[in-house]
């Protein structure tokens, strides 16, 4: 991974964790064949790509809050 690319994109997602998971999920999408929403000049590795598409708001996360029962 470009050390400038995970920078950019931790300001972004600031929990390592959750940063992680998103390219992880989005790497294993490009396995499948979806296609990058960016567009590279330079030959990138795919886990580049995603952090890209992070930094760019082409894509985006949000965290599962289970439902809070009735009392």
């Amino acid at each position: 991974m470009k050390d400038e690319y995970l920078k950019e994109a931790s300001k972004i997602i600031p929990n390592a964790n959750i940063l992680i998971n998103v390219v992880s999920k989005r790497v294993k999408q490009y396995k499948y064949g979806i296609k990058p929403l960016v567009e590279s000049l330079e030959q990138l590795e795919p886990e580049d790509i995603a952090l890209l598409e992070i930094i760019k708001g082409k894509i985006n996360y949000t965290l599962y809050e289970p439902p809070i029962p009735d009392a």
